[in-house]
């Protein structure tokens, strides 16, 4: 399992998708490798062909929806392709998670998004039961972006992105 450091070192703008193999199959443990950023958990044994599909959607999940490279969003502009975001013209740095988490909330402006809609579509966690981490990584990006956060609490429902220029 990666120590703190490892990860710290992914999610500083690395998007390389992290899929852990490993014969630890305890609950417990499937939910700190996830937690210390995995995309995905396989444990042993396992077929060929299940972890053929597992790194094909584990891409497929990381690569995300066709979408402009560069796009403007309020006073933010996000790269897809290089991941930074710019805010006012200076570099934010982001976690991966962040950044994926700002691309798609903006991706759909005015969309609500509830806790586990973004576990699923953001993490790819559906059912995931920690809906709390939405929360810190909200919080996060609120700091980080101060009164140019796009990102808007929708009371009793979740999160969505408002251009605050128009």
């Amino acid at each position: 399992m990666p120590g703190p450091a490892r990860r710290r070192r992914l999610d500083a703008g690395d998007w390389t998708p992290v899929l852990l193999v490993t014969a630890r199959d305890e609950e417990a443990d499937r939910i700190l490798g996830l937690e210390l950023g995995a995309d995905d958990y396989l444990t042993k044994p396992f077929s060929p062909r299940q972890l053929v599909t597992r790194v094909k959607t584990v891409l497929r999940r990381a690569a995300g929806p066709p979408t402009e490279p560069i796009r403007s969003f309020g006073r933010l502009t996000i790269d897809t392709l290089s991941r930074t975001l710019r805010c006012d013209g200076q570099l934010v740095e982001l976690t991966t998670t962040e950044f994926n988490l700002i691309a798609h909330l903006t991706r759909h402006p005015g969309q609500v998004f509830n806790r586990d809609q973004l576990l699923a579509q953001v993490w790819g966690r559906a059912g995931y039961r920690d809906t709390r981490m939405v929360d810190v990584y909200v919080s996060q990006l609120r700091a980080k972006l101060a009164d140019a956060s796009p990102i808007r609490t929708v009371r009793g429902v979740g999160y969505s992105a408002t251009d605050l220029t128009t």
